[in-house]
């Protein structure tokens, strides 16, 4: 099993107007997907829990595994734990292990399906999505309340925004950052992260990341906390 690559389409991106640890317990994301003319073998569920085990094993060693494991084609999963940022080991393992729980008690009949928490994002998949770049598939979230002047505060969250993903594609090795601006009227600040697949050249996450600012949909904008996923899962429903 490979733990040396990442697929390369999964970047995110957070806003918010007040600094806060928001980790709550529930997904912020859970999609099972439905294979057409196709069932989970005995075999294949098999293969996934022992793959799980390993990737869950491995990813707190660098924030990131991945892997597949199987006998053949048809009964082999592939797999990813990406954790966030500069999430310690501990809560990497622990974000882990509880994804890898809430997925397989949600999607017992899935060959296919992510979830993300604050911490950590986990998917897998009977397809190889290692290295494929989805610009399609996106998923964007936010509070719902509205800022007391959101034309300033969306051109600064879009200005911040910008910044860290030129800081993350090409000032650190995790191809992440995360950052402040102050936002001169009603001395208030705008908190933002960048984060891209560590397989990813440079260039690569910063033209994913500055896709990912510029596609930001008007519903978000002037929001307190919004977020925005990509990443290659086929024909989720």
């Amino acid at each position: 099993m490979s733990s040396s690559r990442l697929t390369s389409s999964l970047y995110l991106l957070t806003f918010a107007l007040v600094l806060q640890n928001v980790l709550g317990t529930d997904p912020l994301l859970r999609s099972c997907s439905i294979t057409p003319n196709s069932s989970v073998t005995s075999s294949y569920k098999t293969s996934l829990s022992v793959l799980m085990v390993s990737i869950n094993q491995l990813a707190p060693v660098e924030g990131f595994a991945l892997g597949s494991l199987g006998q053949n084609n048809l009964d082999r999963p592939y797999g990813l734990v990406l954790c966030i940022g500069d999430v310690s080991s501990s809560d990497c393992r622990t974000c882990a292990v509880n994804a890898t729980r809430e997925i397989r008690k949600s999607c017992p009949d899935s060959k296919r399906a992510v979830i993300a928490y604050d911490n950590c994002l986990l998917k897998y998949s009977e397809k190889d999505f290692f290295g494929q770049i989805d610009d399609e598939t996106k998923f964007y979230m936010s509070n719902g309340n509205n800022v007391s002047n959101p034309v300033l505060f969306t051109e600064k969250t879009i200005e911040l925004l910008s910044q860290l993903a030129t800081k993350a594609s090409y000032n650190s090795t995790k191809l992440y950052a995360d950052g402040e601006m102050d936002i001169p009227e009603g001395s208030m600040k705008v908190y933002g992260m960048t984060l891209c697949t560590r397989d990813l050249s440079g260039a690569d996450c910063k033209k994913c990341l500055d896709g990912a600012i510029g596609g930001l949909p008007r519903d978000v904008h002037g929001k307190e906390w919004a977020r925005a996923f990509r990443w290659e899962l086929h024909g989720y429903l």
